[in-house]
């Protein structure tokens, strides 16, 4: 489609769309997490509601224990050496095309900064495999547990990174969640019985990731994706080449946008769309190339974040939210960085008692601002 009259806001409302955020919601969890390809996933009981305002059934937290524990969902270290869940069709395919790169500065990261060799390293997984093996889903610290007993003391940060450079290795990933009340624990055990890589080469592969990543994040830039995937623009580049001819395009603000065929941005909702979204969300931490699109106002401090939280009145950044969770009372403090209309503070207050639904506790929300 042509780029006359596409603006910053009408790219973010497209987004809403794309990202199952504006009502065309997924069947479920599971396939909201294969729409998005992979999220983000620090913290589960944060993405729970990412992946529940995006089920056209909702997701309670029990529901997405299960969906570990089963295995459907994993949760692992993918793409950005970070946390994410990925569905268990997905994560071979995408591990093996992305995984690579990742794997190669983290094991840099070991040797320069925390001082394991590749000798060590190795010793130090055989350790974990063999423990895994004897009894799946094991926490973290059972882990260290059983490397201190084989000689090997690992301070915390040692002990998460081998641990992530062996996920991203395809070697191990999320088992059954430990009891504790909320999520539960992370535990570990053995990656097994994956499908297989379902592309022919690597060239296959990068355009199945650029037409997935567009599909499920679009309008977005070639650079949005290297950030994303962590590739390399070569590597981008190569898989817009491939699917190219599946997509479209339009230029705006120096950079050309690609989306799904036959897709244009929707018209503003008539009535306000409020929604209280995590800072790692997808929505926001999907992109760095174009990511300002949501706040074309210029509102939102650029930089180091001032919260954990945001709150968005159709598609824009309308200020910052703290969330307190406590055993029967949610509490949103919300900091708006403009006034809300008293439409607006209705539909956030609607927001809100759905995420406290969502937790199974009462919903409070304090304001303060201009």
């Amino acid at each position: 489609m042509s780029g006359r009259g596409v603006d910053d806001r009408a790219i973010a409302r497209w987004r809403f769309r794309t990202l199952l955020l504006d009502g065309a919601s997924a069947p479920d969890a599971p396939a909201a997490v294969r729409s998005l390809l992979a999220v983000q996933a620090e913290n589960l009981d944060q993405t729970g509601w990412a992946l529940a305002s995006r089920s056209a059934v909702g997701l309670a937290l029990a529901e997405l224990v299960g969906l570990l524990a089963d295995g459907m969902l994993v949760r692992t270290h993918v793409l950005r050496p970070t946390w994410h869940l990925v569905h268990r069709e997905d994560l071979r395919w995408l591990l093996e095309l992305t995984g690579p790169r990742v794997r190669a500065q983290v094991a840099r990261q070991l040797e320069r900064d925390l001082g394991l060799d590749a000798a060590a390293v190795a010793a130090c997984t055989d350790v974990v495999l063999g423990t895994l093996a004897e009894r799946p889903d094991r926490t973290r610290e059972e882990l260290g547990e059983a490397l201190v007993a084989a000689g090997h003391v690992l301070d915390g940060m040692r002990l998460m990174v081998v641990l992530a450079h062996a996920e991203m290795g395809l070697l191990l990933g999320s088992g059954a969640p430990r009891p504790d009340g909320g999520t539960g624990t992370q535990t570990y055990r053995l990656l097994e019985d994956l499908p297989p890589d379902p592309h022919a080469d690597r060239d296959e592969a990068l355009g199945a990731l650029v037409r997935r990543y567009v599909l499920g994040h679009g309008p977005a830039t070639e650079r949005d994706l290297a950030y994303w995937a962590t590739l390399t623009l070569t590597d981008v580049r190569r898989g817009f080449s491939t699917a190219a001819a599946d997509l479209e395009s339009f230029e705006h603000d120096g950079r050309t946008f690609w989306h799904a065929p036959g897709e244009s941005p929707p018209p503003r909702s008539r009535t306000p769309r409020v929604h209280l979204i995590h800072l790692l969300d997808e929505w926001y931490r999907g992109y760095q190339d174009s990511r300002r699109v949501v706040d074309a106002a210029g509102l939102h401090p650029v930089g180091r974040e001032p919260s954990i939280g945001l709150l968005v009145v159709d598609g824009q950044i309308a200020g910052a939210v703290r969330r307190t969770v406590r055993p029967s009372v949610v509490t949103f403090e919300v900091t708006h960085y403009r006034p809300l209309t008293a439409a607006e503070r209705r539909a956030l207050d609607a927001e809100a008692r759905a995420y406290g639904a969502h937790l199974d506790r009462e919903a409070r929300v304090t304001l303060a601002g201009p």
